[in-house]
């Protein structure tokens, strides 16, 4: 079972984005996220783990890891890493543990937190990374001013998050697959509200230029902000701002 645990909410009160909206569809989250992405979300978590230059050993800690296919890879590419995933939702933590325990990766460690509140102390991890999860913390500057305040200066932190081309000649067809492909297959195998909030969230997220802004003004200094697949997910790499 995942360290920690969260108090439980009754239906009415879960918030969109939460841990507990998580829950809701832990089950199928993974066969969701293959079909809804085409596959290529994998090939973006490669790219991830390439921009976090790390070595045998680091210490890596994966904000809302969700069922562990980041730490799964850092793991599966780095034998003796000492990775933590961090994620609101036990239900999806305890996916991820399953799936660890199947390929024998011991060096892993789940445990259910608040990307706005890590329960880590000051420089304590080499790297940093969170994949698909920045747009559902609620106060995103203070989730960016935590993971600089954990990572050890010049560590790499690696941001992962799908947008919404407004330009380019793939940029009609992203938006049909947003707003409409993903809320009726989402609906179809799961359930329809928490995947409505996943199309108005893509839609919502500032453009690259803001959200670079935001890492600068939260602690960070940015290395690479890359678009990835016409625009439809964006990479940021950066590094925690030097303190004086």
């Amino acid at each position: 079972m995942p360290s920690q645990a969260l108090e439980k909410k009754p239906q009415t009160d879960i918030r969109p984005g939460s841990g507990q909206m998580f829950d809701r569809i832990a089950r199928r989250y993974d066969l969701l996220n293959r079909m809804l992405s085409m596959g290529i979300d994998q090939r973006w978590r490669r790219k991830t783990l390439k921009a976090m230059n790390l070595r045998d050993g680091d210490r890596v800690l994966d904000i809302a890891t969700g069922t562990g296919d980041l730490a799964i890879a850092i793991a599966k590419r780095y034998p003796t890493a000492k990775i933590v995933g961090l994620d609101p939702s036990e239900q999806m933590l305890l996916r991820a543990e399953a799936k660890t325990k199947r390929k024998k990766l011991d060096l892993v460690e789940f445990v259910v937190g608040d990307a706005q509140a890590l329960p880590h102390e000051d420089n304590s991890f080499d790297a940093c990374c969170i994949a698909f999860g920045i747009r559902n913390v609620p106060d995103r500057r203070v989730g960016l001013q935590e993971m600089a305040r954990v990572t050890r200066p010049g560590g790499r932190i690696a941001i992962l998050e799908l947008s919404e081309p407004k330009r380019g000649i793939m940029a009609p067809l992203a938006r049909f697959h947003v707003h409409k492909m993903v809320p009726w297959l989402g609906g179809l195998l799961s359930g329809s509200k928490e995947y409505r909030y996943l199309q108005k969230s893509i839609a919502a997220f500032p453009p690259a230029s803001e959200f670079v802004d935001m890492m600068a003004d939260s602690g960070l200094d940015v290395i690479e902000a890359r678009e990835l697949t016409f625009g439809v997910c964006h990479l940021y790499v950066a590094t925690p701002t030097e303190k004086a």
